[in-house]
């Protein structure tokens, strides 16, 4: 696996993770404490928030997705809400996928943009705020479970049934944000995705505490348009080794692979390589959709590799088709209660 994040993260303890942890000591304790004493500001609309508890992906941004869906189904207007990966955003900016890069914005709003509006934020209070003025009668955050400053109705914990929390240290020893004790406080549910025995843990943690756990898998959109190709499979997400299986899963004929950091942004030479490795075996170039969008906007080569480019298509389907829409209703209900406490005694 390639990523941002140490290898060392996803494996069993070991000698780096242990020299780390004086130092995982220090960085948990000022976590757990900001997440207890954080003074989240109240929104006059529903907030849910779709986290996990590591860095790295677990499949938050399709299931803000799937929540969009599920809420514009309801009649309402879902506003979505995000950091963004850019340093070039210095103000709550609404996403426009026809005219952003993902250098300005980050790949991921441009996705969420397909689902609904979308507000690019540092501040998300002051993000949250535009969204409003838009319209948007509910939000849904990617990410910020640990550390959004606004009002959480319903705070739903992404967990990769198969990847887990790696070492299950905090931050520098492993991938955890902030001690999971007290995490899981913070938590209204679980979402397992992908089954797998990594998840597990959670799932009785969970059932202990009485909250409840859902399930989803990451289904292909296009499987159909891979199975029997001889492909060429990139990607530049937390685990590329995820996206190669999805596509062997599918029926792809996995000829080479090339893994890139989670949020690459690629150079000329590495784009000329793959066109040119491509083309000399006769090989179909798949991608993901995050890898998509980050090669959008650039000319030259890159729109030689546009032009031959398949993406697989993904979403997130919960075990439960109903889950999405109870998640919103249920977000609605925390809200009325959050803004009206004296009535919700009654």
């Amino acid at each position: 696996m390639v990523s941002e994040s140490p290898p060392f993260w996803w494996t069993k303890i070991g000698w780096q993770a242990a020299l780390l942890s004086p130092v995982s000591l220090i960085y948990g304790a000022i976590a757990g404490r900001n997440m207890r004493r954080a003074r989240r500001a109240p929104v006059d609309c529903p907030v849910i928030c779709v986290g996990n508890f590591t860095v790295g992906g677990a499949g938050k941004t399709p299931t803000a997705i799937a929540l969009a869906h599920a809420a514009t189904a309801a009649g309402y207007k879902p506003g979505l809400l995000s950091r963004g990966y850019s340093g070039l955003i210095s103000k709550p900016t609404i996403v426009d996928p026809h005219h952003h890069r993902a250098v300005d914005v980050g790949d991921e709003p441009l996705l969420l943009a397909r689902a609904g509006l979308t507000v690019v934020a540092r501040n998300r209070l002051e993000g949250a705020k535009t969204l409003i003025a838009e319209g948007a009668d509910i939000i849904i955050m990617d990410d910020g479970f640990q550390s959004a400053r606004i009002a959480i109705d319903y705070a739903l914990v992404v967990v990769d049934g198969k990847r887990g929390i790696g070492n299950g240290m905090v931050i520098p020893s492993g991938p955890v944000r902030a001690p999971l004790k007290e995490q899981i406080r913070h938590v209204t549910a679980l979402l397992a995705v992908a089954g797998g025995p990594a998840a597990d843990p959670f799932i009785r943690r969970m059932a202990r505490s009485g909250k409840p756990v859902l399930e989803a898998q990451v289904a292909p959109v296009n499987a159909t348009d891979l199975a029997g190709k001889r492909v060429l499979a990139f990607a530049g997400i937390a685990d590329p080794s995820k996206f190669f299986k999805s596509l062997a899963d599918v029926g792809a004929d996995v000829v080479a692979t090339r893994p890139f950091p989670d949020h690459h942004h690629f150079a000329e030479d590495e784009i000329r390589s793959l066109v040119e490795d491509a083309l000399r075996d006769g090989l179909m170039l798949v991608t993901t959709a995050k890898d998509r969008v980050r090669l959008s906007g650039h000319h030259g080569i890159a729109d030689a590799l546009l032009e031959r480019l398949t993406v697989l298509e993904i979403e997130m389907v919960f075990d439960d088709p109903a889950a999405p829409g109870l998640i919103v209703d249920q977000a609605f209900a925390n809200f009325r209660k959050r803004k009206f406490p004296l009535k919700a005694l009654k």
